[in-house]
């Protein structure tokens, strides 16, 4: 029994994602080199850097879209694309919301998108498909929307529906790739909290790839800094200030000498009384 017991408390604590000595080509040019990462269910990490950085690179390549040159990438201890891992992983693209107004579809439509498979693609859908549909939609707070067209969906709720579409498959790790792009300040602090409820309470994780360095930093457990190769892994509240960031990325400051007599100015939103 103790064996048992050990065996399975081993298991739980195995890294969902596990990433060793990673190297990625594309066009000839090495995109991404050396990643060594682990991600630990429940985790909400965020990876950051710069417009071509390597980020979508990395999460296409966990997903089996891109090939590498070199290292390896396992997922619950299987290969990227692998039979045993259908349904587990969630993936919502750049594009997962940009669908084009002349496209009618509601929002439970394509959540029913998300128990589609090969396997099933000309099947009617089951009680329990359909009961994880509504699910997944209530689960997003999109329940008044279900029966709405996606063009009539503000960039937010849009986001919402194509988050259902992956949970709608019961993924328990979730990747996202830029989903802040094209929503509003109220919607992306309204994404980003129900991100992190998932993980609280749904026991999901989630990996999510974003240029909003602000927006992780308030939310994400922990950050990564991608640039070719990963320049830090941490905790989201040690995350390096601008200066030392600057440092890790080898950028020297061309003004050292006029710095200290440059006097800030502070632009107050608040207008003076007069």
């Amino acid at each position: 029994m103790q064996n048992s017991e050990l065996e399975i408390e081993g298991e739980s604590q195995s890294p969902i994602l596990r990433i060793q000595g990673l190297s990625v080509h594309r066009s000839g040019t090495e995109v991404l080199r050396d990643v060594n990462l682990e991600i630990q269910r429940g985790e909400f990490v965020g990876i950051v850097g710069p417009n071509g950085s390597g980020k979508s690179t990395l999460i296409m390549t966990i997903l089996g879209i891109l090939k590498a040159q070199a290292g390896a990438i396992q997922i619950y201890g299987e290969r990227p694309m692998a039979r045993e891992n259908i349904g587990k992983i969630g993936w919502v693209s750049q594009a997962a919301a940009n669908i084009s107004s002349n496209i009618r579809i509601s929002v439970r439509e394509l959540v029913s998108l998300g128990v589609v498979n090969a396997a099933n693609m000309f099947q009617r859908k089951t009680k329990y498909q359909r009961q994880q549909v509504e699910k997944a939609i209530e689960m997003v707070g999109l329940q008044e929307k279900a029966a709405v067209g996606l063009n009539k969906l503000s960039g937010g709720q849009k986001q919402r529906a194509a988050i259902a579409r992956a949970l709608a498959s019961n993924a328990e790790f979730i990747l996202l790739d830029e989903p802040l792009v094209g929503i509003d300040r109220q919607a992306r602090n309204e994404l980003l909290k129900l991100l992190d409820k998932f993980c609280h309470e749904n026991d999901k994780t989630i990996l999510m790839v974003s240029h909003d360095l602000s927006a992780i930093r308030q939310t994400a457990h922990r950050m990564i800094y991608l640039e070719e190769t990963i320049h830090f892994d941490g905790p989201s509240d040690a995350f390096p200030a601008l200066l030392e960031l600057a440092d890790l990325r080898g950028i020297e400051h061309v003004h050292d000498d006029q710095i200290n007599g440059i006097k800030p100015i502070i632009i107050s939103n608040v207008e003076e009384e007069e």
